[in-house]
């Protein structure tokens, strides 16, 4: 952690998948971001906690971010009107992307993806997406 501030800045992509401590929640914060390189990429997808929405929004509003992928946020769930939705290049996904508790969880998974996969080639409307507005 010591050595965070000299590695940020040489990063295209800096992605976390840290647990919710005390040393780590409000981590990604107006600082942090500053110092990643101009046009790179945030990625959180440990927890929501790490990151200080409000400052990543203005990150990527500023353009100083090309982009950020959320599998997790803080608030969570994030609230239909907050303005992460909208944030250039944010990329909010539902927190399920970890572990399995029985096969047929994974087996339902590729299933759909199989599914949407065909529908999407066929130019049809995926299964269960969502749309936000």
């Amino acid at each position: 952690m010591a050595g965070l501030p000299e590695l940020l800045p040489q990063a295209d992509v800096v992605a976390s998948f840290l647990p919710s401590t005390p040393e780590t929640r409000g981590l990604a914060d107006a600082r942090f971001f500053s110092a990643m390189r101009r046009g790179s990429y945030f990625v959180n997808g440990g927890r929501g906690d790490l990151v200080v929405t409000d400052d990543l929004v203005a990150a990527l509003e500023a353009g100083h971010l090309a982009g950020a992928a959320l599998d997790v946020t803080d608030p969570e769930p994030l609230p239909a009107s907050h303005p992460l939705w909208d944030a250039p290049g944010a990329l909010v996904t539902p927190h399920v992307s970890g572990w399995y508790h029985l096969p047929v969880t994974l087996d339902n998974i590729v299933g759909i993806a199989a599914e949407n996969l065909g529908r999407l080639a066929r130019g049809e409307r995926p299964r269960n997406l969502v749309e936000l507005g």
